[in-house]
């Protein structure tokens, strides 16, 4: 890392990401955190924002980062989440900030490097000279008001990410405010303050009954954060800051599935969902960032493929199973019914992104749907077709094979655990290491609104991290440990998450389109991206190529039934559990697969 980034002074661009400490109460120590901490500084992420509410545990946790941090060379700044601080509360703001901010890991900007940057989710009416004033000692504010109170600010923070519709929902063929719309509008309120823009790969939510703050869409996603990077090269703000490391409930974690954390439920679309190849992704893009490039081919060191697609054709019809088919009170108007609200602004089809030293060819077949691609030295995004079955993935050059392999996760055409699943499975070629949430905390609420036996809270694409107790369905939650965005939250210090009565899983049917779940309380300013990025993509109609004929949902029958021996958890997919007549003969020592409720 550059001089001009350790030191954190503000003529050197920097990236940060988002931190959710609400989730992490369970955390014991310092060590606790220094996984996250080496593993973010690898990918040249320079500090993470630490977002906090008021929990009993929050000073305790910070401490714990703080020292972390210090150990492995990171920097951490807090962001105060003003879904549970209040605007009037600008001492305790102050003292807070003075609290940690003589930490040797608290990131300093500034002309002198003494400035301690400090953020926040909203708070617009902040009294920001109040709150400098009980902090009592150099502050850089950069909070994430609307663009129009930007200028009282020493910089501004955007929170949205993603394209909508200008009032926290999918955009509409009426309304598309992009995140470029975003950049434009806080760029010019700060007239020349520093930025610093969002970056996020996906958003999806699907929280029902089973919790007090129902919440069910998506943002169009698809190849976002590809294009994103692409530009951010062009754009080049000060500060850049990824949403987010550890927000599971919303789907846009980049950190890793074992992270540890508690669960409210968002387990049933988070588990077997790996997202670690957008940090491999991003990792040239952030180097090239940060050298000023407009290109990010001279930062790619190696080849590699990351390839994306959700776990199940928008076909799939969930009604009779879902965990959002009961009615809710909605005043926060984010919950609806069934397919997430925006599900038809994403496109059913597989996103590969090649990075490559030289040029190559690069084959990709999903189900029965293959393509090939002629790829240029650099890189290059794809899309094919989503098909039911197997993924995947190869690269040759001069007819020789450099990279090859199939996906440990296949799309199905059915239901994923009787749910609509809009999240996204990333892999890589060549792979990464098995990740997997951690057992039993990272499964605390599975089966909380499934109905019964429709999966257990199992990982079957690689080991959980920790064992312990059966997960009970039934947590209590701190007040703030619910995504930073999320908008309708209860104002109780205590949220408690119980399983819901659901009706008997019935056979899916394959219709209509899945429904998206939306996001957090954000600024109407707030905008996406829709236009192609300045990196290369397939435009031409691609050589097409037959490839083997594939299974179908699974590894097994698609729904985990059918008589037989089984040998793998991977048999067993979607389910997780053993049917009647299905008899478990997995390896010596294995852990027995668990029974479906009534088999």
């Amino acid at each position: 890392m550059e001089r001009r980034q350790s030191t954190g002074k503000s003529t050197g661009k920097m990236v940060f990401c988002h931190f959710m400490v609400g989730i992490v109460s369970g955390r014991t120590s310092a060590a606790d955190y220094d996984d996250d901490m080496a593993r973010a500084k690898a990918f040249g992420i320079d500090a993470f924002a630490l977002n906090i509410g008021l929990d009993d545990y929050t000073d305790r946790q910070l401490g714990y980062a703080y020292q972390s941090a210090a150990k492995n060379g990171m920097k951490l700044f807090i962001s105060l989440d003003f879904n549970w601080w209040k605007t009037s509360q600008a001492a305790d703001v102050g003292a807070k900030i003075k609290q940690f901010g003589s930490q040797p890991a608290q990131l300093k900007v500034g002309p002198n490097g003494d400035q301690v940057f400090v953020s926040s989710f909203i708070g617009d009416g902040l009294d920001l000279a109040a709150v400098r004033s009980a902090a009592g000692m150099p502050l850089f504010i950069a909070p994430n008001f609307k663009a129009s109170n930007a200028a009282n600010a020493d910089a501004a923070f955007n929170w949205m990410a993603w394209p909508s519709n200008g009032a926290n929902k999918a955009p509409t063929d009426a309304t598309n405010v992009t995140v470029a719309d975003g950049d434009q509008a806080y760029m010019e309120a700060l007239g020349g303050k520093p930025y610093m823009a969002p970056a996020s790969p996906w958003f999806f939510t699907h929280y029902g009954a089973e919790v007090s703050y129902s919440k069910n869409w998506v943002f169009p996603s698809d190849l976002l954060w590809y294009n994103r990077w692409a530009e951010i090269l062009q754009l080049a703000p000060e500060y850049v800051e990824i949403i987010s490391w550890n927000d599971y409930g919303e789907s846009h974690y980049v950190g890793p599935l074992s992270s540890p954390h508690s669960d409210d439920g968002n387990s049933k679309w988070v588990n077997d969902m790996p997202h670690n190849g957008w940090l491999e992704m991003a990792k040239p893009f952030i180097a090239a960032y940060k050298a000023g490039a407009k290109s990010v081919n001279q930062h790619i060191e190696k080849d590699q493929l990351i390839y994306w697609y959700r776990p199940s054709l928008k076909s799939a019809n969930c009604d009779a199973t879902d965990n959002t088919m009961k009615a809710v009170s909605n005043p926060s108007e984010n919950f609806f019914q069934g397919r997430p609200n925006g599900a038809d602004t994403l496109s059913d089809s597989v996103f590969v992104v090649a990075l490559l030293k030289e040029p190559g060819t690069v084959k990709v077949a999903s189900g029965s749907n293959s393509k090939t691609f002629t790829a240029q030295a650099g890189a290059n995004a794809y899309t094919v077709n989503m098909g039911a079955g197997k993924q995947q993935f190869s690269l040759t050059r001069g007819g020789n094979a450099v990279l090859s392999g199939t996906s440990p996760r296949d799309i199905s055409a059915d239901c994923i655990c009787g749910i609509y699943n809009f999240n996204a499975y990333v892999g890589t070629l060549p792979a990464g290491q098995p990740d997997a949430l951690r057992s039993p905390e990272g499964f605390q609420c599975f089966k909380s609104g499934l109905p019964p036996g429709a999966c257990q809270p199992t990982p079957l694409l690689g080991p959980a991290a920790s064992a312990g107790p059966e997960p009970t369905g039934v947590v209590t939650l701190s007040q703030n440990s619910t995504s930073s965005g999320s908008s309708g939250s209860s104002s109780s210090d205590v949220i408690t998450i119980a399983p819901v009565e659901t009706p008997t899983p019935q056979p899916p049917v394959t219709s209509t389109e899945p429904s998206s779940s939306s996001t957090s309380t954000t600024q109407s300013s707030a905008s996406t991206s829709t236009t192609q990025s300045s990196a290369p993509m397939s435009t031409s109609a691609p050589t097409t190529t037959s490839p083997t004929s594939q299974g179908g949902s699974g590894s097994g029958s698609g729904s985990g039934s059918g008589s037989g021996t089984i040998t793998a958890l991977s048999q067993l997919y979607p389910t997780n559990c053993l049917q009647k007549g299905q008899v478990w003969a997995g390896p010596p020592g294995s852990d027995p697969a668990a029974r479906c409720d009534g088999a």
